[in-house]
């Protein structure tokens, strides 16, 4: 299991639509609509939340994942330091994060990327990647209908 920052997610890219995913991997663990209109399809064998923006004809916009084995960059993060997973994102370009603290938690948000890492006792957690704006109102959207 692999995420990809500005593509997706294994097999999974932005921009498919709840019937490409499912040909993939099946029917939703459970689904429901979030506050904003968006769905939301929980598959709790690949502990993944994946988000499709209602404003944007149900497209995949969002994926969050807090899999033990997921791979970002071909390494495992969930369980390392912020400061292990930082190493290694800068290597690939992540220049900067915004950290936000709440509770016990630490999100370190990379806008460049659209990814967050979120943090508990000072292991990464759960990660977030999001589909790129490429320009003010226009997702860069990575499958092609």
């Amino acid at each position: 299991m692999t995420l990809k920052p500005t593509f997706g997610f294994d097999q999974l890219l932005f921009g498919m639509k709840q019937k490409n995913v499912e040909a993939i991997y099946g029917k939703a663990s459970s689904s429901f609509t979030d506050e904003e209109g968006n769905l939301i399809l929980l598959y709790n064998h690949l502990k993944a939340r994946l988000t499709f923006y209602e404003d944007e004809e149900f497209r995949l916009g969002y994926i969050i994942c807090s899999h033990p084995d997921v791979l970002l960059f071909e390494q495992k993060v969930i369980g390392k330091s912020f400061s292990e997973v930082k190493n290694l994102l800068s290597s690939k370009g992540y220049k900067s994060f915004e950290e936000e603290t709440f509770d016990c938690f630490i999100n370190y948000f990379n806008e460049d990327f659209w990814t967050i890492l979120q943090t508990e006792f000072g292991e990464v957690i759960k990660v977030e990647v999001g589909a790129i704006v490429k320009n003010q109102d226009e997702f860069d959207w990575k499958f092609k209908a």
